[in-house]
Parts: structure tokens; C-alpha cells; sequence
């Protein structure tokens, strides 16, 4: 079990020695989003707004127009929770000459029902449908730390607005430190030729368990980690709709306007197959301690368990 924050401040610090140009700057969760250790080894150039979301992209923006790369990062509830209209019209909506928006990553964590202790208040279920609306914007939701590890890097290269949300429980890896990453360009884990399971997120190693459970019935599934979901690979998705036939989604995330929203929009347009959605009907999360987190899931039908039976309903239906 490895952790995404922790991968990414130490990504961020390897970043930092390379480009003197990066910044960091948190609202009083540096300590739990561990960016603090940025701030150690550059403190002149690390900022603690303190509970002050707004101010916190308001900054970040400043800094990108002066020409530095901002990264900004907090609770996923409080990005893009408080601060919508600030990062719709600082972030966004600026654009220097030949460029779209300005070079601001917004990075959370504590996104999903995962937050648990945190509580339906604290458990971000809107960001993807918020943030994948806003123009220039691109979206990643990674499945483990080599994905964190390879986005951070990826958006430090790349000008332009990023917000990729990581979640606050442990997760076991899913790819390899070969794995390559590309905007707008999703991953085949596993080949399929029955049904697709598209996933997200700590979604993503449920749907490779329930795509070997039903290896085991007789029934192959293909498996993509969609980690871009704006831009959306239209290709891999349209690939997978024509071979297989049937997708089933999965997210810990609200299923209207999220990644489901967002494959099931590509395919309609290009393949139109019968889709599944997996994730949070409409509503909100609610407390539960960390050894309760799996019941929370499984509540929502958040498991491998439904995925399989999501898949083998959609070809019941065929």
C-alpha cells in the first residue's frame, strides 16, 4: 500500500531542484497534503495562505502571470468547493497571448467517500463534473502513486491549468514505473474482448478484480484507466465500444457529470453501445471511521463485487 500525497511532495521536490520557476502553496492542510516539505527545502518559495481557498487561487494565478508554475493544493472539497468563481475567472478565463488560461495545477486530495472519518460534508462527490466544464481545464484522477508521480511531472511540463484530485486512503499500485502518461490519452490494463470496464481512481484496481472474477466465469473483459478525463480519449473509448460491444463505468464520484457522464457523451457520439454507471447516485456521503470506509463503498455499490454484476447485467441486456 503506498500513498499518493506523500509521492507527490516528493515529486513536487524533484520538480523544485529542476525548475526554480515552480511554487507551491497550500490553505492550511500543508501538513496532511505533506507539500510542507517543499517548503523546507524552498521556503522562499512555498506560501500558507491559511483557510483562505479563494486567496489561494487568486494567488496562484498572480504567480503564474508573473511567470511562475503554481502548484496549489488542498482538501478536494475546498478545490473547487469555495472557490469556483476564482478559479473560473483568475485561472481559466486569463489567457496571455498564443495560450489558454494560465499555469496554475490545482491538486487535492481527500476526494470521494474514501475521506470517511471527514463526513458527508467533508466527502467530495462534484469536482469532476465542476472542474470538467470550466474551459482549459484538463482533469486527471490517478489510480496510485506511479500515476501521481508521472501527472505531477506531466503538468509541470505542460502550460496551462491542470486539477487532478488524489485520494487520502493508501492504494495499492496498479502501474508500472515504465507506464508512459499522456494527456487526453487513456490506458488499456487489460485486454477484453466481452465488455469494458472503464475506471478512475482507487476504482481502477476494483475493476482488473472484477475483470478476473469474471475471467474465471468465462467472460473477458477489457479494462481502461480513463486518469484523463478532460480531455477524454474519444479513440480508446470508441476502440472499446465497437470490440466489446458494452462498457461499465466506475468512479468514486457522483455519476452525473462525472467520468461515466464523460464516456458515456464520447460513445453516443461515436459508437453508441449500452453503458453502466458505477458510482454515487445523486447523493451525499456520510461519516464513517476508516475500518468502515469498505462499508461506505460498498453502500454505494463502489466494489468489484457490483462492477462484475453491473457487466454481466449490461450483456444480459444485449
Amino acid at each position: 500500500m503506498t500513498d499518493m500525497r506523500s509521492e507527490y511532495s516528493k515529486t513536487l521536490i524533484q520538480l523544485g531542484h529542476d525548475n526554480s520557476d515552480i511554487v507551491v502553496l497550500g490553505a492550511d492542510t500543508t501538513d496532511s497534503l505533506k507539500t510542507a516539505a517543499f517548503g523546507k527545502e524552498f521556503p522562499d518559495r512555498f506560501f500558507n495562505v491559511g483557510i483562505a481557498e479563494a486567496n489561494l487561487v487568486t494567488i496562484s494565478a498572480g504567480l503564474a502571470a508573473s511567470g511562475k508554475i503554481s502548484f496549489a493544493s488542498t482538501y478536494a472539497i475546498f478545490l473547487p468547493g469555495r472557490a469556483v468563481d476564482q478559479i473560473r475567472n483568475n485561472v481559466a478565463y486569463p489567457s496571455p497571448p498564443g495560450k489558454k488560461g494560465l499555469d496554475v495545477k490545482l491538486v487535492t486530495s481527500h476526494g470521494g467517500l474514501s475521506v470517511g472519518p471527514d463526513g458527508g460534508s467533508h466527502q467530495q462527490l462534484e469536482d469532476i463534473a465542476i472542474m470538467r466544464v470550466i474551459p482549459n481545464f484538463r482533469v486527471f484522477i490517478p489510480a496510485d502513486t506511479v500515476s501521481v508521480s508521472k501527472l505531477t511531472q506531466l503538468m509541470a511540463r505542460e502550460y496551462g491549468p491542470f486539477y487532478m484530485r488524489m485520494a487520502r486512503s493508501k492504494t495499492t499500485l496498479v502501474h508500472s514505473d515504465s507506464q508512459e502518461f499522456q494527456t487526453g490519452r487513456g490506458i488499456t490494463l487489460r485486454d477484453g474482448s466481452d465488455c469494458t470496464i472503464a475506471a478512475c481512481g482507487i476504482t481502477v484496481r476494483m475493476a482488473l478484480d472484477a475483470a478476473e472474477s469474471l475471467q474465471q466465469a468465462g467472460v473477458s473483459c477489457r479494462v481502461l484507466d480513463m486518469f484523463s478525463i478532460k480531455p477524454i480519449d474519444d479513440q480508446i473509448l470508441a476502440k472499446a465500444a465497437k470490440e466489446t460491444g458494452c462498457i461499465v463505468t466506475a468512479e468514486e464520484h457522483n455519476v452525473m457529470g462525472g467520468m461515466g457522464s464523460a464516456v458515456t457523451e464520447s460513445v453516443s457520439e461515436s459508437c453508441p453501445v449500452p453503458v453502466r454507471r458505477v458510482g454515487v447516485h445523486d447523493m451525499f456521503g456520510e461519516s464513517a471511521r476508516d475500518d468502515e470506509i469498505h462499508l461506505l463503498l460498498e453502500k454505494h455499490g463502489i466494489t468489484s463485487f457490483n462492477i462484475a454484476n453491473q457487466v454481466r447485467d449490461v450483456r444480459s441486456k444485449l
